[in-house]
Parts: structure tokens; C-alpha cells; sequence
């Protein structure tokens, strides 16, 4: 962890590490913030779990009408584009506050800023986990669907006529663990960079916050990128894919569900995460040694 406290621990004008900063002690207290949110209540955290079962269920129902798509494919489609959205706007909500919230500790106990960091992107994982419920139960129901070449264009899911084909689930399904590996490197420094900037400018999450929004409607999570792509009456729409291919959203939400549900990505997707995430390193990396030792006082 020496590696993500960026060298704090080391400093000769920090103190040591307190015993509670180990790794099995942040992952510890990601799991006691689930708990506290859903103390007394019968179900516990898997009142996160019936919760975006519902949304995936009645959005994916309502859109693939809407869609003219196949339910079969449409709803698993839905359901991973909710679960990940929501690892994606959790890190960012609560990364944007995620030092502001531990002033107490920040204040009292010599910890890196790190430790901060791994908790929430840690509670973040645990509700993901959480959720993937939802999608291994749609997919056992449509696994047959999802286990052949298969198109969202199309009302019967065949690729046939101008219909965008998918590939079928296959072993390519794994390269999802290495794409969320990824996206939860990304969370680490989103939290760090805009836990500092958002420190020191109060305005901030309230900007972000707006923005995001935006971007849920603009990243393909209710609606599949295939209806910019099967011609004919969509052609003046065909546009909008490269503003699409910009945002950065888009290409995580590819390198984790496109591999889960079989379905096409390329190797672009992963050259644009991967360069997001080195950038986006280096730029926490130069704010933590900038201003780190400001963070206790902006807080």
C-alpha cells in the first residue's frame, strides 16, 4: 500500500501508520459503513440488491418497447449498464467527499490520505458485489439468448437483415475481471483528485454532480450504441457516434459489460481506458505531493 499512500508513510514528518490503516482494517471498515446504513433492517444490504432489481426490471421492460428490442437481450443489457453505473457515480458522489466526511479522523489520526481513498472505493466494490445478484439471476433466465450470436436491433434478437450482430457469450466473458480491475483503479484516483479539489472548493461536487448527470444520458446504459449503427432510418442519427466514442464513460462501460453479456468491443476501448488511467494517476499523484498536507486544514 506503500505504493498508493505515495510515499507519506515513509516521510521523515509523519508519523507512523496506526495500527487500523492495515489493508484488512480498510476493507473492514468499507463493510462496517454497509452496515451502519442498514442496521435494524431485516434484509440488510440486500435491500441494495432489490432495489436495482426493480429499476433494471421496469426500465428494461419499458425500452426495450421503446427500442423495438428484444427483451431477452435488452433486460441483461439494462441491468449491467445500472449495476456499473452505479460503482461509477457511488465512487465519484462519494469520492468528492470522502475526506470531507472523515474530517474527525483526518484531523486525529496520522493515516495517508490513501486509506481514505481504498475505504470508499472499497464500500463502493461491496455494493457492486452486492448487485452482480441481479445479473447473475437475468442471465441464468436468459442465458440462451445471450449464448449465441445475437442482435439488440432486432425485435426477435436474430442477426439478420441491418441488425448489429453480437458475438455470444463465450471466454471472453473473464476479461471483465481485468476490465473492472481497471475501472477500480480509475475510482482510486478520481477519489484522490477530487477529494482534495472538492476540500478546497465547496462548489465542486455540486458542479460534478450536475455534470453527471448529463453524462448518465449521454453513456449508453438504457439506450444500446446499435441503433446508431444498423442504417437505413437511424442513418441521421450516425452522427452522434463519434461524440459518443469521446466520452470516456463509455469505453469503461465496454471493457466490463460488453465482455459479460458477449457482445463486441475492440482494442481501442481498452487503449482509451488505459490511457485515462495513466493519465488521471499522474495528475493525483502531482496534487498529493502539492497539497496533501493542506487537506487537514481545508476540511
Amino acid at each position: 500500500m506503500a505504493v498508493l499512500g505515495f510515499q507519506a508513510e515513509r516521510g521523515p514528518h509523519r508519523h507512523p501508520v496506526p495500527p487500523g490503516a492495515g489493508s484488512p482494517a480498510r476493507a473492514r471498515l468499507g463493510w462496517q459503513d454497509i452496515k451502519q446504513r442498514y442496521r435494524r433492517s431485516v434484509i440488510g444490504p440486500f435491500w441494495i440488491t432489490i432495489s436495482q432489481a426493480v429499476i433494471a426490471l421496469g426500465l428494461g421492460l419499458l425500452y426495450s418497447q421503446l427500442f423495438n428490442s428484444p427483451v431477452q437481450v435488452f433486460l441483461p443489457y439494462v441491468a449491467t449498464g445500472f449495476i456499473l453505473w452505479g460503482f461509477i457515480n457511488g465512487c465519484l458522489a462519494e469520492g468528492m467527499e470522502t475526506f470531507i466526511a472523515n474530517e474527525g479522523l483526518i484531523k486525529q489520526l496520522p493515516a495517508p490520505l490513501s486509506v481514505y481513498m481504498l475505504r470508499t472505493v472499497w464500500r463502493q466494490t461491496l455494493l457492486l458485489a452486492h448487485n452482480m445478484i441481479v445479473f447473475v439471476g437475468i442471465v441464468a433466465i436468459f442465458f440462451s439468448a445471450l449464448d449465441i450470436p445475437y442482435s439488440l436491433g432486432d425485435a426477435n434478437g436474430l442477426c439478420a437483415g441491418s441488425g448489429f450482430c453480437h458475438p455470444g457469450l463465450s471466454w471472453s466473458a473473464l476479461l471483465a475481471v481485468p476490465g473492472f480491475v481497471l475501472l477500480a483503479l480509475n475510482a482510486g484516483w478520481v477519489t484522490l483528485l477530487l477529494g482534495i479539489v472538492s476540500a478546497r472548493f465547496r462548489d465542486i461536487p455540486q458542479v460534478v454532480n450536475s455534470l453527471t448527470q448529463l453524462l448518465f444520458y449521454a453513456t449508453p446504459i438504457v439506450w444500446p450504441v446499435d441503433q446508431l449503427l444498423m442504417g437505413g432510418a437511424r442513418d441521421n442519427v450516425s452522427w452522434a457516434l463519434p461524440i459518443i466514442q469521446l466520452n470516456p464513460l463509455y469505453h469503461f462501460m465496454q471493457i466490463v459489460r460488453a465482455p459479460l453479456l458477449g457482445q463486441t468491443f475492440t482494442l481501442g476501448n481498452w487503449i482509451v481506458v488505459g490511457s485515462v488511467t495513466v493519465v488521471g494517476w499522474a495528475l493525483a499523484v502531482v496534487a498529493m505531493r502539492n497539497y496533501r498536507d493542506r487537506v487537514s486544514y481545508w476540511v
